[in-house]
C-alpha cells in the first residue's frame, strides 16, 4: 500500500476526469458538481440504472392526482371523526385505501399483503375517548433477504383550525394526501416487481393528535426485533410554492437527525470521545438519498437539513427514531400555512384551506420518483455493514479497521470511504475487495472513517460509521 503522502497526494486533484471508485489501496478525489439533478460530486454517489429509470418513469402524476382528490372528497379524515360512515370520515377514508392496495397486492404473485393494523387508544393527549387508530399496511416481501425492512409512510388523518374539531370539513390535500398518495403510487408501481428486501407501505393515523398510529407500528416492529434499516414519513410533500409565492419545483427537504434521539448515555459518552456528531445511522441514511435520489432521473435535488424535523415540530419518523431505528422526514421546501391546518374559508378575499387546488401533482410525481429511487437501490443493494470497529488495542498513526461479512449471497465485497472531519459528505472511496479487514494509512484521529457493502450489479449499501473497538 502505498505511504501515507502518496495518498494524499493522490486526494489532490479533483478534476472531472478522477474516477469515483479507485483501485484497490488507492483513494480518489469525487469530482463536485452543482445545480438541479445532481448529488453535490460526493464520492459515494449512485448513478441509476435501467431497472430503476423504467421503474421511475412508471410513476403517474395523474393517478395521484386522482388520490389526492379521493381523499379530499372524504370531507374530514380527522382521527375522532366518524368511522362506520361509507362516504365521510376516517373509517371511509381507511376502508378505501386498503382496498386499493390490495388491488396492487392482488397482481403482486403473492409477494405483497395488505392489513389493517389497529389497537384502542385510551384516552390521552388529544385523545379525549378511547379511539380505535388504525393503519393501513402493505408489504412487498423481499425475495432474497426478507427479515432486511425499508418503510415508507405517510398519515392519512387531516385537521382543520382546532385539532379537536372532527366534524368540519378538513380536506388535508398537502397535509398529507399528498403523502399517502406516494406511499400508493409507490406500492402500485413497485408490487409487480421482485425487491431483494422487504419494502412496507404505510398510510398512518393519529399524526395530528399526537404520532400515535406510527407510535403503534413502530412498537410492533421492536417488540417483535424486526430489522427495520431505514424509515421514511413523506408529510407535506405536496406543492413547491411559499407563502409568498416563490417557488422551488425542483427542490425537496430531508430532515435528518445527528445525535440519536435513543442514544443512551454510554453510547454518548463514546461519541464525545471519538466524534460523530453527524455520523449517526440516519445521517448515512440521509447522504445515501442524496447519492442516490438527486439526478436527471428524478429531475428532483435532495436539499437534506441537519435538524430531526422542522423547528420545534415533529411527524411520523420520531417514534421510529426513538426505538433506535434510522429514520428521516420529506418535506417540501417551503410551507404555506394558509393551506395547512386551516378551517376551510375565505377571508378578506383570500381562500383558506388545505384543498387539491394549492397542490402541485407533478411535483409530488417527482417527489414520488425520489423516495422509489431510495427504496428500491435499499432494497436491491446489499445491507448495512455490522459491526465494524476501528482497531484500538495500539497506538499507531494507521488505521485498522473490521466488520462482519454480509451474508447476502450476492456480495462481491466492499468499500471503506473517509472524508475530513469538517467535511459533510464522503470524499473518497477505497476498493477493498471480500475481506472483513482494512488498514488505511491515514491517521484516525484526523479524519471519519466508514464502510459499505458492494453486491455483483455494483449496488453500494448506506455508509456504516466505525466504533472503537479489538
Amino acid at each position: 500500500m502505498p505511504r501515507r503522502r502518496t495518498v494524499l497526494t493522490s486526494a489532490a486533484g479533483t478534476a472531472a476526469a478522477v474516477p469515483l471508485i479507485a483501485s484497490a489501496g488507492q483513494a480518489a478525489a469525487a469530482p463536485r458538481e452543482g445545480g438541479p439533478g445532481h448529488g453535490g460530486g460526493a464520492a459515494t454517489t449512485q448513478a441509476p440504472g435501467r431497472e430503476l429509470r423504467t421503474l421511475l418513469k412508471e410513476i403517474d402524476a395523474d393517478r395521484i392526482e386522482a388520490t389526492v382528490r379521493r381523499l379530499a372528497a372524504f370531507g374530514t379524515r380527522h382521527t375522532l371523526s366518524v368511522q362506520d360512515d361509507p362516504k365521510r370520515g376516517i373509517g371511509a377514508a381507511r376502508d378505501w385505501i386498503l382496498a386499493e392496495m390490495r388491488k396492487y397486492a392482488a397482481v403482486s404473485g403473492g409477494r405483497m399483503t395488505a392489513e389493517l393494523q389497529s389497537y384502542i387508544q385510551e384516552p390521552a393527549s388529544r385523545i379525549p375517548v378511547a379511539t380505535r387508530i388504525t393503519n393501513v399496511v402493505a408489504t412487498l416481501r423481499g425475495s432474497v433477504d426478507p427479515d432486511r425492512v425499508y418503510v415508507v409512510a405517510g398519515h392519512y388523518d387531516s385537521r382543520a383550525t382546532d385539532v379537536m374539531d372532527a366534524t368540519s370539513d378538513a380536506p388535508g390535500a398537502d397535509d398529507d394526501a399528498s403523502g399517502v398518495a406516494l406511499v400508493m403510487e409507490l406500492a402500485r408501481v413497485m408490487a409487480k416487481r421482485r425487491p431483494a428486501a422487504t419494502i412496507v407501505f404505510m398510510a398512518v393515523a393519529g399524526e395530528e393528535q399526537g404520532l400515535y398510529g406510527s407510535g403503534y407500528a413502530a412498537e410492533q416492529f421492536k417488540a417483535a426485533g424486526v430489522d427495520v434499516q431505514g424509515m421514511f414519513t413523506n408529510d407535506i410533500i405536496g406543492s413547491s410554492r411559499a407563502d409568498d409565492g416563490t417557488k422551488d419545483p425542483y427542490t425537496v427537504r430531508l430532515f435528518t437527525e445527528g445525535v440519536p434521539t435513543s442514544e443512551t448515555p454510554a453510547q454518548a459518552n463514546i461519541r464525545r470521545s471519538v466524534g460523530g456528531e453527524n455520523d449517526s445511522a440516519t445521517r448515512q441514511l440521509a447522504r445515501f438519498v442524496s447519492d442516490v435520489g438527486s439526478n436527471d432521473a428524478t429531475g428532483m435535488k435532495v436539499r437534506v437539513v441537519y435538524r430531526r424535523d422542522r423547528y420545534l415540530r415533529g411527524g411520523d419518523h420520531i417514534p421510529f427514531l426513538e426505538r433506535g431505528y434510522p429514520a428521516a422526514r420529506f418535506t417540501e421546501p417551503a410551507e404555506d400555512f394558509a393551506h395547512q391546518h386551516q378551517d376551510v374559508r375565505v377571508e378578506d378575499g383570500k381562500q383558506y384551506g388545505d384543498l387539491p387546488e394549492f397542490c402541485d401533482f407533478d411535483y409530488i410525481a417527482r417527489v414520488t420518483r425520489v423516495n422509489g429511487a431510495v427504496l428500491w437501490t435499499l432494497a436491491q443493494a446489499p445491507g448495512t455493514p455490522r459491526e465494524v470497529r476501528i482497531v484500538t488495542s495500539n497506538l499507531t498513526n494507521d488505521t485498522e479497521l473490521k466488520w462482519a461479512l454480509g451474508t447476502e449471497p450476492d456480495l462481491a465485497g466492499y468499500e471503506v470511504v473517509w472524508r475530513e472531519t469538517t467535511e459533510a459528505e464522503w470524499t473518497h472511496v477505497i476498493k477493498v475487495g471480500l475481506t472483513t479487514t482494512h488498514t488505511v494509512d491515514l491517521s484516525k484521529d484526523n479524519v471519519f472513517f466508514g464502510v459499505r457493502a458492494v453486491n455483483r450489479d455494483g449496488k453500494r449499501s448506506p455508509v456504516a460509521f466505525p466504533l472503537p473497538g479489538n
